[in-house]
């Protein structure tokens, strides 16, 4: 597995494959491993935001979600084989959970979604141990509920993964603060991830997945919020990539 700075963003070269064989060597041996994916918005974000940046680089596995990232980082000269989407590592870490008997706890979204979730991926893996599960709206929005009441309930689940499923850059900044109360041997940010699961949000078809155009998928789901978020990011990154192209 190969390091590269894209961007003045870290990320790690892997397949799925690789990734997964990965993620289970390191909690097989009790080894903590902070986990982040890296998309257009989170490294156009990076590039204003040092906390975030912090946060991304103090992760031990980076892998690159978006496709724009995976062409961007072709057209500098990187050799990526492969993008490896947040959402489909989550199913694949939860069917190695199932198979190893790892638990598991869920953090994020709203109460009913991440219900939800749990509901859907016991049905899809039935031997799968949820340690526990909690909303996403614990930052001192609720009577009697923070992030510390959060985090030890966490660790006393004696769940070995911990997903959180809440936005970008809190999830980042939770995780990185947290990290050595939470008890588990791997913490992933799981993003929008929950809300697919659930059915409240679809996934854009696998062609404009492959072609970079989930982020079109969204749009037109969501015009009204989201068009103006992707054309700021996409405009940043794209400006990014050919100011670092011409400077090569």
């Amino acid at each position: 597995m190969k390091r590269i700075e894209f961007l003045k963003a870290p990320m790690d070269i892997a397949t799925m494959e690789e990734t997964v064989s990965f993620i289970e060597s390191r909690i097989e041996k009790k080894q903590f491993l902070q986990h982040v994916v890296v998309n257009v918005a989170k490294i156009v974000n990076m590039q204003k935001d040092p906390v975030l940046a912090d946060s991304v680089r103090a992760c031990d596995l980076i892998n690159i979600d978006g496709m724009g990232v995976v062409f961007g980082a072709r057209f500098l000269g990187h050799d990526v084989p492969e993008r490896v989407a947040g959402v489909d590592l989550f199913h694949e870490l939860l069917a190695m959970s199932a198979r190893r008997d790892f638990p598991v706890f869920l953090l994020g979204a709203t109460e009913e979604i991440v219900s939800k979730t749990v509901e859907v991926v016991k049905a899809q893996n039935p031997n799968l141990n949820i340690a526990g599960y909690h909303d996403g709206y614990f930052f001192g929005n609720k009577e009697g509920d923070d992030e510390e009441a959060v985090v030890n309930k966490i660790r006393e689940s004696g769940a070995k993964l911990l997903f959180v499923a809440i936005t970008s850059p809190k999830k980042e900044n939770f995780i990185n603060k947290w990290q050595d109360k939470l008890g588990v041997d791997f913490v992933m940010g799981v993003g929008g991830t929950f809300d697919v699961v659930a059915g409240k949000v679809n996934r854009a078809p696998l062609w404009m997945q492959n072609a970079g155009l989930e982020w079109l998928y969204r749009v037109m789901q969501e015009p009204g919020r989201m068009w103006k978020r992707y054309l700021m990011t996409n405009s940043k990154f794209l400006f990014l990539l050919i100011k670092n192209k011409i400077a090569s």
